[in-house]
Formats: structure tokens, C-alpha cells, sequence
């Protein structure tokens, strides 16, 4: 099940793109340099950078474990407003499909979001400040951002996961940049 879940949860891009926000962050309480202008497709350039890393772990059982982490807080997500409207649903249901998911695969994550919202849940995934830092970027991708009560779910994530407020901006910022 786990290596339909890291597809799924796209692991390698959002592996990148938290290395990249966590990366940067560093560079600037170092006084280091930073990567300079965005490059126009920047999870072609920082994922393989990545790779091996603990954003994105070379043995297939962490990074599939890693894949079923972020599938967890993107449903939570989604969940944050109260409900998973029809549009969400049609959304996740289409990636089952795209996937090419088993009957296995199908009943974890339909067991997913008949879970209640549980953010003390979510933040128990979280084995260290890198993977902080991607259920963190995957819960922003998962959300609407004119939302209010998504974006005070993210608020209250990040501050549970304990993210510095500079880091926060940079992985938002990281994720701006896939909507553009």
C-alpha cells in the first residue's frame, strides 16, 4: 500500500520543495547566501538535491511511510473548514483513480476521511524538523488559502509543529510557487 501512497502524496516534489524552504531558512539565520531568484520550474532543480535527504529518503520503506504522513495531513487539511465539499472529493477520488490503487489502498484512505479532525494526531507524525516541515508544506497545498478557517488551521499547525515563523513564509512562499 505504501508505494501507491507515495505516489500519491507526491513525495519527490514535496520532498524538494521543503528542502528548499528549510534550506533557505538556514541560509538566512546563518547569514549564508540564499538560492537567489526562484527559477522558473525550482522542484526540477532542488529535488534531486533533496534526494537521500530526510525530506526525501533513499530507503523505500522511509519514503513510503513518508508518502502515508503526507497523505494524512493533506485529508486533514481539507478537512480543516468542517466537511470535504463535492469539489474535494471528485479532486482525491480522481487521484484513487489516476493512481491505479487496490482495494487496500482504497480503504486506508477512505478510512482517511472518515476520520474526524484530529490536529494533535497530525503533529504526532512528525519524527523531526524536516518532516515538520513537510506535513506543514502538504497541509498548504491541500487547502483553500482564502479559507479562514483553513488558514487558522494552518496557524495552529505550525504553531504545534513548532516552526520557526521565518521557515513558515519560506514554505509558504515555496508553495506559491506551484500555483504560478
Amino acid at each position: 500500500m505504501a508505494g501507491s501512497a507515495a505516489k500519491i502524496g507526491g513525495v519527490a516534489v514535496l520532498g524538494g520543495l521543503a528542502y528548499k524552504a528549510y534550506n533557505d531558512w538556514q541560509a538566512s539565520k546563518t547569514g549564508g547566501p540564499t538560492a537567489g531568484p526562484a527559477p522558473r520550474s525550482p522542484m526540477k532543480n532542488v529535488t534531486p538535491e533533496a534526494e537521500g535527504t530526510a525530506f526525501l529518503p533513499a530507503p523505500e520503506a522511509e519514503r513510503n511511510a513518508l508518502g502515508v504522513k503526507i497523505i494524512q495531513a493533506m485529508i486533514a487539511a481539507a478537512k480543516a473548514d468542517g466537511h470535504i465539499d463535492a469539489e474535494e472529493q471528485q479532486r482525491i477520488f480522481g487521484k484513487f483513480d489516476e493512481a491505479g490503487l487496490g482495494m487496500e489502498e482504497k480503504a486506508f484512505l477512505m478510512d482517511e476521511l472518515r476520520k474526524p479532525l484530529d490536529i494533535d494526531g497530525i503533529v504526532a507524525l512528525a519524527d523531526n524538523t524536516e518532516q515538520a516541515v513537510e506535513i506543514y508544506a502538504a497541509s498548504c497545498l491541500a487547502i483553500d488559502p482564502d479559507d479562514p478557517a483553513e488558514q487558522a488551521y494552518l496557524a495552529m499547525l505550525s504553531a504545534r509543529l513548532k516552526l520557526a515563523p521565518e521557515l513558515k513564509t519560506n514554505i509558504e512562499t515555496e508553495v506559491a510557487k506551484l500555483a504560478v
